[in-house]
């Protein structure tokens, strides 16, 4: 199994620092590129302070100038808020100045918050048609001259400037949950991320069939790479496992408000939606959230891996953005590097 770190700019409040914060993230992407990670994703979100990310190719070419090895990607550039001459150039350009180092995932966003202001229109459930005709076309302009005219965009003859540095493109990825984007990821030669949010072991078992089905339903197309997120925090002693539960359910909270769209924003900060109000508290109980998170001593987590090795997933990416404390999620990482990945070289 390989590893893969997925972490955000992040400011649950007003109290952080955005230096500090910056110059912490960064920090975090060089202890994973010393530590034998092999990913580094950085997503793309608008007016949230909660995930800073207005230009997830801006913050690669950030990370690429201070790290040697680790591959640095987009989870995920937002179909509908790109045009695909600008989004295939903005990508290979990433990939020439990294030496070669990006893997680019694309998909449809998450919070119908930001359509709202990004694309006002748009409904969140209806932007995996954009990511359907984007792809083909940005590797299309990757390839060299090509004329679109689509449902969504129109444009003359044209080509990526510069062109990809690893050829034929980079590795592509999709986040997939439905059936549907599995399919769409096997038909079109996708790698994987896959997030079972808060849901227990047997929701990463339904994804994993999903992936078995869609190969079956299209023979001969090549096995994608399949990775699986999780929320990740590594302590030292058991006594420690409420510091990040506590943490999550704020963090969630939060997010709670963004999925439903509830509006409840100020100056960049979604308020916190108390665990007794939500309808499905259940899911931010502190035993199952320590349980099924990738939360735990290193033992712990050596043995919540083995699972997800022996399902099938190839990479584990670790998501380390869920408001725990700077010093608390270095500690976590400087954990993970020394003590849980060498039991999987």
């Amino acid at each position: 199994m390989k590893f893969q770190l997925a972490i955000n700019l992040e400011r649950l409040d007003e109290t952080l620092d955005m230096k500090d914060v910056a110059q912490h993230t960064l920090e975090m992407v060089q202890m994973a590129d010393r530590g034998g990670f092999n990913i580094v994703w950085a997503a793309e979100h608008h007016a949230l302070e909660m995930t800073i990310a207005p230009n997830p190719f801006q913050i690669l070419t950030w990370w690429a100038n201070h790290t040697n090895d680790i591959r640095l990607g987009t989870a995920v550039a937002v179909a509908a808020y790109w045009h695909p001459i600008k989004l295939a150039g903005e990508a290979a350009f990433t990939d020439l100045i990294s030496g070669g180092r990006l893997e680019f995932g694309i998909g449809s966003g998450a919070y119908q918050r930001e359509f709202d202001r990004m694309h006002s229109g748009l409904k969140q459930s209806d932007a995996w048609k954009y990511m359907n005709e984007m792809l083909p076309a940005v590797k299309a302009l990757w390839a060299g001259d090509y004329e679109h005219n689509g449902e969504f965009w129109s444009f003359p003859k044209a080509t990526s400037v510069p062109k990809p540095l690893q050829t034929p493109h980079p590795p592509i990825w999709v986040a997939a949950r439905a059936p549907i984007t599995y399919d769409f990821a096997v038909k079109n030669g996708c790698n994987i991320m896959a997030w079972p949010l808060t849901r227990p072991f047997s929701e990463a078992e339904m994804y994993k069939q999903r992936l078995d089905d869609a190969l079956e339903a299209n023979p001969g197309q090549p096995r994608p790479t399949f990775a699986m997120m999780r929320h990740t925090a590594v302590y030292d002693t058991k006594a420690e496992w409420e510091v990040p539960v506590r943490a999550a359910q704020r963090q969630l909270g939060q997010f709670e408000n963004l999925f439903k769209n509830l509006g409840d924003v100020e100056n960049g900060f979604p308020k916190q939606i108390p665990i007794e109000e939500l309808q499905n508290r259940d899911e931010y109980n502190p035993e199952m959230l320590s349980e099924n998170l990738m939360f735990g001593t290193p033992d712990d987590v050596i043995e919540k891996l083995k699972r997800y090795e022996a399902l099938g997933v190839d990479e584990f990416i670790y998501y380390a953005s869920l408001g725990l404390g700077l010093a608390e999620q270095k500690r976590s990482l400087e954990l993970f590097c020394n003590e849980v990945i060498p039991s999987f070289t």
